[in-house]
């Protein structure tokens, strides 16, 4: 068995190490998209540790805001989860 060797000009080397860098740095950033939870009106309810009357009237005022597919309604965690706001004391 023979083995061919093939030389690169500087650039092109230079250019595939800057490329490997740029990769390793994209690596380090690189986060997987969490797929999105949904949650019914009774898992906020015992989530939140409130009534679903209450997770009812927060959509009502558009403090929660539904979605829904058929006669389904849920809510996103991440937009439940938003809906806190800091207190001031």
């Amino acid at each position: 068995m023979q083995t061919l060797q093939i030389t690169l000009p500087e650039n092109v080397l230079q250019d595939l190490a800057s490329i490997k860098q740029q990769l390793q740095e994209l690596k380090k950033e690189f986060k997987p998209k969490e797929p999105t939870k949904y949650l019914t009106r009774n898992e906020v309810a015992k989530m939140l540790s409130v009534d679903i009357s209450t997770v009812h009237n927060w959509s009502k005022k558009g403090i929660l805001k539904p979605i829904g597919i058929g006669a389904r309604v849920y809510y996103k965690r991440k937009e439940v989860e938003s809906a806190f706001v800091e207190l001031q004391n």
